[in-house]
């Protein structure tokens, strides 16, 4: 039977996943390329031989993605394996016609063939678009967990922006470990705060040697939790699947590829940031919950904010910075950042485009409805630098930090900052710590 020439269409995650668990022992298919897009930089590389295996001795060419059409023209592909997330159905749709007008099929793979499953009980901790609150999720997941003697493992949906053979299996217990493994921001901002906190997470390409090594770290682990990225659904097979929904998005939850996924096989709903999204908004995402998927337990959260230093904010001239990828492929138009800088009475927030410094303009050129805030772009050393640059050049009393870690450890901050920082609080009868007991009662012996 001849080879099936395939693409599979990324952005440095779910595509070298797909690859790993189907493809790469797979006689009847061959992967002729990789294509990058979403995440600055990471395309004119290869997936390296030595993770794509014995049948790719010279590893496999990643391009940018708008030359696909002429890829499939020139490679004769076949088949075309659409591989990233928190796009919308109009865009997938439009890719695949795409594909479609140049002679290939187009093809989305699902849980069945790319889930992986574990020696442990799993958590997912997933959402319907970037930027909903997994993270403040997943940390209060772990702190139920740990008050009930339990060890838990996080394993981090992948960002391997950097050299793919060193990132195969990545562990991170310390800050130290964020340093050593050169890690973005984007990076850091998932990792730190499990780290700061006692916990050990894993990451990298590999997600299968990654499960292997976390099911038997030399920490213990009783419970691993899959901490989402983007609006993926979980590398593993959740034995209970917690999805986050955001009401300053309603609606949105039905038309993201693939956030609608991970809210049809949610065994919880999480509606968070009820405290600061329209009522009305909430009460159209308890709909189409109920729509999706009524068999879901349903909780309703606020994200709560605080800010070490508030005298840093009221009556002050401040420019918000915020997490980067909520803002750009999120397409969300505040944060943390910019509701502190409300609720405070901050007297200005400065729009900081007239001061955009190097790939900062390039960022805003490419997501032009950012509007008034910064986000927080480190995929490399260049942006580091163009970040600190544009900070620099604002003239204001206060800098607004509203990621999850602390920028100024990473970037020279010359200016008196404040950081802010949110937490899910659950409202009304059900909670979390309910649904984790009968977790625990069910899974754990």
């Amino acid at each position: 039977m001849k080879e099936k020439k395939v693409i599979i269409i990324g952005a440095a995650g779910r595509d070298f996943h797909n690859f790993n668990t189907v493809f790469r022992e797979n006689v009847h298919y061959r992967v002729v390329a990789f294509t990058a897009a979403q995440i600055p930089d990471i395309d004119d590389r290869k997936y390296p031989a030595e993770l794509a295996g014995e049948r790719y001795p010279d590893g496999i060419p990643i391009f940018p993605q708008d030359k696909l059409e002429e890829l499939i023209h020139d490679l004769e592909v076949d088949e075309c394996i659409f591989a990233y997330s928190d796009v919308n159905y109009q865009f997938v749709m439009g890719l695949g016609a795409q594909v479609n007008a140049a002679g290939a099929d187009f093809r989305l793979m699902g849980p069945k063939s790319t889930t992986l499953k574990s020696k442990k009980p799993v958590i997912s901790v997933c959402a319907t678009r970037t930027g909903c609150g997994k993270s403040q999720t997943a940390r209060k997941i772990i702190e139920n967990l740990m008050e009930m003697g339990l060890k838990v493992i996080v394993v981090r949906h992948p960002m391997p922006y950097g050299n793919l053979v060193e990132q195969k299996v990545q562990r991170f217990s310390t800050v130290e470990d964020l340093h050593r493994h050169h890690c973005t921001i984007e990076e850091m901002e998932e990792y730190e705060p499990h780290v700061v906190r006692g916990n050990v997470i894993y990451a990298g390409v590999d997600y299968e040697a990654i499960l292997r090594e976390a099911e038997k770290d030399p920490d213990g682990c009783d419970v691993i939790l899959w901490d989402g990225g983007n609006n993926d659904f979980s590398f593993y097979q959740p034995d209970l699947a917690v999805t986050v929904l955001d009401p300053h998005r309603p609606g949105q939850e039905l038309s993201y590829y693939p956030g609608e996924v991970n809210l049809r096989t949610a065994d919880v709903a999480i509606i968070n940031k009820i405290d600061s999204a329209d009522p009305d908004a909430v009460v159209q995402v308890e709909r189409n919950i109920k729509h999706a998927n009524p068999t879901a337990t349903v909780i309703k959260a606020e994200s709560t904010i605080h800010v070490d230093q508030p005298e840093l904010i009221k009556n002050k001239r401040v420019v918000v910075i915020e997490d980067g990828p909520t803002l750009t492929h999120g397409e969300m138009k505040l944060g943390a950042g910019i509701i502190a800088a409300q609720r405070l009475e901050a007297s200005e927030i400065i729009d900081p485009r007239p001061y955009l410094t190097g790939k900062l303009i390039d960022t805003f050129k490419t997501y032009p409805e950012i509007g008034t805030l910064i986000p927080a772009m480190g995929y490399g050393e260049q942006q580091l630098k163009d970040l600190e640059a544009t900070i620099d050049k604002i003239d204001c009393d206060a800098v607004v930090i509203g990621t999850p870690i602390d920028l100024s450890r990473v970037i020279n901050i010359k200016k008196p900052f404040v950081r802010v920082h949110y937490d899910l609080k659950e409202q009304g009868e059900q909670k979390l710590e309910k649904v984790l007991a009968l977790f625990v009662k069910q899974y754990i012996k």
